[in-house]
């Protein structure tokens, strides 16, 4: 969740901060801190809300010149979103920055509250730094970091600085990203993701679990598992033209236009004549394997239930999808003879991370599928494929999503390919793809217009059926996330089976009805709700006088094809009611985009 950035050097360093803040904004923004050291002097500001907040309060704060800085962004995990439990926190002469949960820290207050030490926050952070002092009584400061972080359970990326060593920064990693970077100004950087690096650094290390170190303006140490290590440094792609708007309203919105060229991203090289190619797969024998598990949260384990019923479909191999934050607690059977495959936009994703830990330990082939290259789930698995999304700043997931679903739906038929089965209209399907995600302006603006309608109410159904299904799922994903009102995504058959009692004029229904699979069926479902007096919007190539209102889609020859317009017309429409209701679209409340605790 939460965004971390230090920084070794001359530089301002409170811009540099606030720049690198910015970049991670978007993984929470609950409150903001920084804290600097400058000729042995410790400065700290810290402020409840978004980073203007925390750039308004230091506005008249100078930095120049040698020395450190640490700064957080946070999504809260413990204790309310305040300035006193906002990161850093402090020690008698020290402060700290975390990411991610320490799952002891009860028990570790418990024993400093018996040696007279007093707490401020209600967070586990602030134990952190309380331990490092109480050690460093006896021991010099990094034995002291390291004692400390020795007794940490859980996940964590940690900086801390101490005036009793102004020229160092400690630093430690376990199950939450950290990475390190440099340049040829002999400046150290730290960061839990690329962006904030990007244009300042040349070279990183991506830190690996059980890591901690110090660096300084001239030395990095770093230890793994107890192990001094070589500092191996790979380079830093520095494209960073995501992080513009370019004349869009949102990040979300541009993300959205950007699908069709991200879809285009997606294919180009794999595909050759008419065949899908993995050049990252041609040595692996997946027709040996006889079922696939697929495990995910949130977006990507909607895009996993996709994938389940296009692994079975056009694959025709047996695969089941698990929730990620439940697979890894349900003692679940892993078979050997079985591909376990996560998926997650970060690569970071805590209960992901674990259910593939889990995976590899019971002896199952392990397959990521994810948007960042270097992440701890690709190191992780045995086998990855990156599904080229690009950096997305929107909390709330769409060309990640769609990426994650086309990659799924290639991987399918790249096995079916290998099992000698016929994919030419899959293929020709494949292809046309990225034109079904073209924004049209009349689209745009007709979705503007029916957004007024869907401001009340008592609630949304999103109705779909087979791949729709989850497709629902993930409209209503997007418009809870968004616009805050209640909305469910249900497979179009089990209506009757309950929620049907919850119809009435006010209860919005959201009908996906596409021509080529099961459109009788849904219709029929559809129907019993106008007869319950729903209101009702359908998305469908063929017209539905029953409809209240209705968007016409394309006429398309394959269903992917229809589900990836709808997509497109789900993401539109959450957004406008969103901005109508005056939402902050990037970032809704109580999220953050990379969800790093459990």
């Amino acid at each position: 969740m939460c965004g971390i950035v230090g920084y070794i050097g001359k530089n301002e360093k409170k811009q540099i901060i606030l720049n690198g803040l910015k970049e991670l904004e978007y993984r929470g923004y609950d409150s903001a801190g920084m804290a600097v050291m400058k000729d042995g002097e410790l400065s700290f500001f810290k402020a409840v809300g978004k980073l203007e907040n925390l750039a308004h309060k230091c506005h008249d704060f100078l930095s120049e010149g040698e020395g450190l800085a640490i700064g957080h962004t946070r999504w809260a995990t413990h204790g309310k979103p305040n300035e006193i439990n906002a990161h850093p926190h402090l020690g008698e002469y020290s402060c700290v920055i975390h990411n991610g949960i320490i799952e002891n820290y009860k028990e570790l207050k418990d024993k400093l509250l018996k040696e007279n030490i007093e707490f401020l926050s209600q967070t586990d952070t602030e134990i952190i730094v309380k331990l490092f002092e109480f050690y460093a009584q006896k021991m010099d400061l990094f034995n002291a970091f390291k004692k400390s972080i020795e007794e940490l359970k859980g996940a964590f990326a940690i900086l801390l600085i101490s005036k009793k060593d102004e020229n160092k920064v400690f630093f430690a990693k376990n199950g939450a990203p950290l990475i390190v970077g440099k340049n040829s100004q002999k400046e150290f950087w730290f960061a839990s993701a690329d962006a904030p690096l990007i244009g300042f650094c040349d070279e990183v290390i991506y830190l690996e679990d059980l890591s901690l170190g110090y660096a300084s303006k001239d030395e990095l140490v770093i230890y793994e598992n107890g192990i001094l290590k070589n500092n191996t440094f790979v380079k830093l792609n520095n494209d960073k033209s995501y992080a513009q708007k370019d004349g869009f309203r949102f990040f979300m919105e541009k993300e959205i236009y950007e699908q069709s060229r991200v879809l285009n991203e997606v294919l180009m090289g794999r595909i050759k004549g008419d065949e899908v190619v993995f050049d990252e797969l041609e040595n692996e024998n997946l027709t040996a394997i006889d079922e696939i598990t697929l495990c995910a949260c949130g977006t990507s384990y909607h895009a996993a239930l996709v994938g389940m019923y296009l692994l079975e479909r056009v694959a025709k191999i047996k695969a089941r999808v698990e929730i990620a934050s439940e697979f890894r607690y349900r003692k679940a059977l892993i078979k050997k003879d079985s591909l376990f495959i996560v998926i997650s936009q970060s690569g970071e994703t805590a209960d992901t991370l674990e259910a593939l830990k889990i995976a590899k330990a019971e002896g199952a082939k392990t397959f990521a599928i994810c948007n960042v290259d270097n992440s701890s789930i690709v190191r992780l698995a045995h086998l990855s494929l990156l599904t080229r999304a690009g950096i997305e700043k929107g909390v709330a997931s769409t060309k990640a999503f769609a990426t994650q679903v086309l990659t799924l739906w290639m991987f399918a038929i790249f096995i079916a390919q290998k099992k000698a089965l016929n994919v030419n209209e899959e293929i020709k399907a494949l292809l046309h793809t990225p034109s079904c995600v073209v924004v049209k302006q009349i689209l745009h603006d007709k979705i503007h217009r029916l957004s007024k309608r869907y401001l009340d109410g008592h609630g949304f159904f999103y109705i779909g059926r087979d791949v729709f299904y989850p497709l629902a799922l993930e409209g209503a994903l997007k418009l809870k996330e968004l616009s805050y009102l209640h909305a469910e995504g249900y497979p179009a058959g089990e209506m009757k089976h309950g929620p049907i009692a919850l119809v009435d004029s006010k209860l919005y229904t959201i009908a996906l009805m596409p021509e080529n699979l099961l459109y009788e069926k849904t219709k029929s479902n559809v129907e019993e709700l106008i007869a319950r007096d729903s209101t009702l919007l359908s998305i469908s190539p063929l017209d539905f006088d029953l409809s209240d209102d209705f968007i016409k889609t394309s006429k398309q020859n394959h269903f992917m094809c229809e589900f990836f317009e709808m997509m497109l017309i789900t993401q539109l429409l959450a957004m406008e009611i969103s901005i109508r209701l005056g939402n902050d679209v990037d970032m809704p409340r109580n999220l953050a985009k990379s969800v790093t605790v459990e």
